[in-house]
């Protein structure tokens, strides 16, 4: 149901392009929002490598490791914040390369540091940018100082 709606609020809006995750959900919310057709494969918008932790919940990794928190710490064996901090930011590159409106189908975590990024704060900030499923956030300039890059919407 979430989905419909986003394709519905979605329609509305002519992308340029439309880029997607390599993972399948991602993918299949892009073809379910109406904007499979035009997608092109980005694997820097894959969601953040949880390396050791992969497949685990937080409460199990927190058994083993009070007090961890995926956006000071990152995951052994997988992306550490530097890291994913760098992805986003080359991403940030050759979004600012593309010229019209751009439609982005990624993953919680990821998104969450994308948001952070886009507003030149640390990955850290991520923390506190809660994405639900399905959801619409607007990452844009501010109209009048091009150079300011502002987050409009956030997980409508």
């Amino acid at each position: 149901m979430a989905r419909t709606k986003l394709g519905e609020r979605l329609r509305a809006i002519r992308f340029d392009h439309v880029l997607v995750s390599p993972l399948q959900r991602a993918r299949k919310t892009c073809e379910l929002a109406g904007c499979g057709a035009h997608a092109i494969i980005e694997p820097d918008l894959i969601e953040w490598d949880n390396g050791e932790y992969e497949g685990r919940t937080h409460a199990e990794v927190f058994n083993e490791r009070p007090g961890w928190n995926l956006f000071v710490d990152g995951s052994p064996g997988g992306e550490m914040p530097d890291q994913i901090a760098r992805r986003a930011d080359g991403l940030i590159e050759r979004l600012n390369s593309l010229e019209g409106n751009v439609a982005l189908f990624s993953h919680s975590h990821f998104g969450r540091v994308l948001g952070a990024r886009w507003i030149g704060a640390p990955v850290q900030l991520g923390q506190h940018l809660i994405l639900s499923t399905a959801s619409l956030s607007v990452l844009t300039s501010q109209a009048d100082h091009e150079n300011m890059r502002v987050i409009e919407k956030w997980n409508s």
